[in-house]
Order: structure tokens, then sequence, then C-alpha cells
């Protein structure tokens, strides 16, 4: 299913604005998972942005291996599993998803010195919401 079905991309939108934070998870260079809490912002056309300190682990990871995933959302009625490609953005990718991140977080650090940021293109989302049925959704999404 493509990410403009209806209700794909209103459904990630809307859940990423409202639970503003979610968990990322990347890989290390010896397959160990790594999980950390950030905040994420999200573009109308559903891609996403996170921002990091250049040293973190993450940064590292990504560039050596660019897939992720999230999760959005852990109270009893909805959530958000999202698998995809992450970049670490230079030039003018940067700038705009910077001030994209900085224009809903107002006072992030997304385009200080020491600091990166992060595209992400979903890949797959499950929908997971008890207050519709049915209860879980899978939906495969083509690139954006």
């Amino acid at each position: 299913m493509d990410l403009a079905a209806p209700g794909t991309l209103a459904a990630l939108v809307s859940t990423v604005r409202r639970e503003q934070r979610g968990v990322l998870a990347t890989t290390a260079d010896d397959g160990a998972p790594e999980a950390a809490l950030v905040g994420i912002a999200v573009l109308d056309d559903g891609t996403l942005i996170v921002n990091a300190p250049v040293a973190a682990r993450k940064v590292a990871h990504l560039r050596r291996d660019p897939r992720v995933a999230l999760v959005l959302g852990a109270g009893p009625v909805r959530s958000l599993q999202v698998e995809g490609v992450a970049e670490v953005l230079e030039g003018d990718d940067r700038i705009r998803l910077g001030a994209a991140y900085d224009a809903q977080y107002p006072g992030s650090r997304s385009l200080a010195d020491g600091f990166v940021v992060i595209g992400i293109r979903p890949r797959w989302i499950r929908d997971y919401d008890v207050e519709r049925e049915p209860r879980a959704i899978e939906t495969t999404l083509s690139p954006i």
C-alpha cells in the first residue's frame, strides 16, 4: 500500500505530532541493537526528522547502516511501529529539515554546531489502534 493511501499518511503525521517522542533503534558495528528516546518531528509528506549530537552512538551507527526502527506511543490506545531508512543530512537538506524540526520544537539545537539532522523515510508501518477493528493494521509503504 502506498503512503498516500487513505489514513496511512494521516495516521503517521498525526501520531508523530501528538506523541512528539519515540524510541529509535539502530544497529551497532557488532550487530547489537541500540535504542534511544528521541524527539521526532514530521513533514506533511511523512518524512521523519530527528536531531542528535554528532558524537552520539546512533549517528555512527546510521553512517554505517541506515536502517532504523521506531516506536511511537506506548499508551493503551494507539501506537505506531515504523521501519525505514535514515540519512544524516548535509547542505540544503540539513538546513531545510533542521528548520522544520526547529519549527515543531522551538529552542532545539538542530542547526547548532556539533549537532546533526537525520531524515527518515518510512518503509513499513504497523498502526495499532484498540478503538478500531481490526485492532492492528500492517501496511507496506513505498518509498517517499
